[in-house]
């Protein structure tokens, strides 16, 4: 479609996305299969991804999992053990800013990160517990609030498992893992636990040696509306880091493309958390509780510029990050019945504390030399929000959403005149109009106001800590505003689309400052955009995804410089088939498309895009006995996982060079999984 059509089709209009009945959406994700999702959401943005479905994914890390969501790219520069790259809706993420990512209503984002705002760090999932998986697109929910401008997705651990599971891979490149999990009855309810290790070396020269171990145990009692769960959870890891390297050291013959420069760069982290929830449901009313408290802890090294800055100790540098989060959400729902118009409506409080201590100090081989900035944060939030939803007719229905988020920072830092404390709170209005279903199809009109939050010492910093020169102060909480046409239908037997046209206005991107150790408030900027998704059940054994998205992101203010934004994805696209129920046989094979981007913003850089082909297949030796062959990259593409440019320098080059920097995808590997159910 060509750019000005694409512009032209796009509308000003509107979302919320209300999740309707719990106890439906649990069907679904146990069920596995993909049934009708019409009249369950309030756009066609959003959907409900059972076990069965995550279950299919061949994934080469856990936040790849991700990638089910429909036009959502899971990247990685550096190292196993670091949070990955996110892409999505013509987004650079970054590692997680303005994609709100959650487990069991537990928030996974860090705010104020050493390394950057949003910090969203999956290693500790484990997919083989994840019961479903629920996401949103767009600032059109009350409900999600910080981090969710672009999207969000809300993972749910089972409380209990159909059968326990006993599996040990094996492949390339010193890959090993071994998980075992299990729920038996326990007490008045069920115990659920699992323990995994993993370890992997990758392609690279420098071998990544990541090591993790995870640890969860949950006690629950009752049903999924009606009942309670205690859990605990255990992450840590530890990893070498091949971080992005410069084009021109390849093409000269000094590095292979696996290679890296420091080879000292890499990092170790944990997270150990403890959560509960509560849900009560009756006939007329609803209500659920969570709480939880997280510790977690990062020690980051990288080298991005190698001799630019330093040419006798090199540019090494540390990010340490230790943290308690902790926090409650508790809503409540009525619904009511009257004049025959069924409406739901849910007032909600959400409340986040984040006590943090990090800092950034310039290191040799992980020995520090100096520090730049070291700062305690304490960030605390309150966000209150109601919704309701009302069904009038049986072929229109609305939504309406109003939150209000009130946000504190104080920072004490090693400098006085970026320490202190500062305020902020803004109003998110949303609303969706839904239509439908005539002939299974709906149509969808949604708007709304959403934001993502600064760094803490973006806030109060007037200082630059490198600098040393004065610097302005960064709002605490950026407006984002959306508006959205979607349409889902089913028309077609055994087929399900879903076609979205959306606008989305940022006050301000957030850029990550390193030498400042801080995010930085940037350029206003508008994306514009259409996404696609299909799903095919083709018969009972074939079933058949394609999903395409294509953005056009420019910033809205005018500069020389140009108005490209560095690293938007402007084109995604996947599909799948997945195989199942031929006899003792199963498979899949998945292609992915991630577009090219600009790398700066006179559009005189791209990225080159890429393509990538991953699959597996299965044969079940009994109904409990199953070998699995995963295959990655199978079509051993020589492409880039990411790509930037920017100045370096290099051992012996005279002065700083631009250059594309660029992080390899993994060349082709297998691996081997024997799975034990009983």
């Amino acid at each position: 479609m060509k750019q000005g059509l694409l512009v032209g089709l796009i509308a000003t209009i509107f979302h919320q996305n209300a999740f309707a009945d719990d106890s439906v959406l649990h069907r679904v994700a146990i069920d596995g299969s993909k049934m009708s999702q019409l009249g369950l959401l309030d756009a066609a943005n959003a959907g409900v991804i059972g076990k069965k479905e995550l279950a299919s994914m061949t994934t080469y890390r856990p936040g790849e999992l991700l990638e089910a969501i429909p036009g959502l790219i899971v990247s990685q520069h550096s190292g196993e053990g670091k949070a990955n790259q996110f892409y999505l809706r013509g987004f650079n993420l970054d590692h997680g800013t303005d994609l709100r990512t959650t487990l069991d209503e537990m928030p996974v984002n860090q705010r104020s990160h050493a390394h950057g705002q949003g910090w969203t760090d999956l290693n500790f999932l484990i997919p083989e517990l994840t019961a479903r998986m629920e996401f949103k697109k767009g600032p059109y929910s009350s409900t999600t609030g910080d981090f969710s401008a672009a999207g969000s997705a809300a993972m749910l651990y089972a409380n209990r498992l159909s059968q326990s599971i006993a599996s040990v891979t094996i492949g390339q490149n010193a890959y090993r893992r071994a998980l075992l999990a299990a729920s038996p009855d326990f007490a008045d309810g069920s115990l659920l636990y699992a323990l995994e290790f993993t370890g992997n070396d990758g392609p690279f020269v420098n071998p990544d040696k990541f090591k993790k171990v995870n640890a969860v145990l949950r006690y629950s009692e009752g049903f999924a509306n009606n009942g309670f769960s205690l859990s605990a959870m255990l992450y840590r890891g530890k990893w070498n880091a091949t971080d992005q390297i410069p084009l021109r050291a390849v093409e000269q013959g000094d590095i292979s493309r696996f290679d890296t420069i420091d080879k000292t760069d890499g990092g170790e982290a944990h997270r150990y958390s403890l959560s509960g929830s509560w849900r009560r449901t009756a006939t007329d009313d609803a209500s659920k509780i969570s709480a939880y408290l997280i510790n977690t802890g990062l020690d980051l090294y990288s080298n991005f510029t190698y001799f630019m800055d330093d040419p006798i100790n090199g540019d090494q540098f540390s990010q340490p990050d230790r943290r308690v989060t902790s926090g409650l959400n508790a809503s409540h729902t009525w619904h009511s019945h009257l004049n025959g118009k069924n409406t739901d409506f849910t007032i909600g409080t959400q409340l986040q504390n984040d006590n943090v201590f990090n800092g950034l100090h310039k290191t040799k081989a992980r020995q520090q030399l100096s520090t730049v900035r070291q700062d305690h944060i304490v960030e605390t939030s309150l966000g209150l929000y109601v919704d309701m939803s009302t069904r009038w007719t049986e072929s229109f229905r609305t939504n309406f959403g109003l939150r209000h988020d009130q946000y504190r920072f104080q920072v004490d830092g090693d400098r006085r005149e970026n320490s202190g404390k500062a305020n902020d709170h803004i109003t998110s209005p949303s609303a969706s109009l839904i239509f439908g279903p005539w002939s299974k199809t709906e149509f969808y009109v949604n708007v709304g106001t959403g934001f993502h939050s600064n760094d803490a010492r973006a806030t109060l910093t007037t200082i630059d800590p490198q600098s040393l020169e004065p610097t302005g102060r960064s709002l605490g909480l950026v407006r984002a505003r959306g508006s959205e046409l979607g349409m889902r239908t089913e028309i077609l037997p055994g087929l399900q689309t879903s076609v979205s046209l959306y606008r989305l206005d940022f006050d301000s991107e957030l850029s990550f400052v390193g030498d400042a150790g801080t995010t930085e408030a940037g350029r206003p900027s508008r994306r514009h955009g259409i996404e696609i998704s299909n799903s095919y059940q083709a018969n009972d054994w074939l079933a058949i995804d394609f999903d395409a998205a294509y953005a056009k992101a420019r910033s809205c203010d005018f500069d020389p410089v140009g108005n490209r934004i560095v690293g938007a994805v402007e084109g995604v696209a996947q599909l799948s088939a997945v195989v199942d129920k031929l006899g003792a046989w199963s498979g899949a094979l998945r292609l992915r498309y991630f577009g090219p981007r600009a790398l700066l913003e006179d559009n005189s850089v791209r990225s080159k895009a890429s393509s990538t082909l991953n699959g597996r297949f299965g044969y079940k030796f009994s109904p409990t006995l199953k070998l699995e062959l995963e295959g990655f990259n199978l079509t051993n593409r020589r492409a880039s996982a990411i790509d930037y440019y920017y100045e370096s320098q290099l051992k012996g080059e005279a002065s700083p060079k631009e250059d594309i920097h660029f992080h390899p995808l993994e060349s082709r590997s297998f691996r081997l999984m024997l799975i034990k159910t009983f």
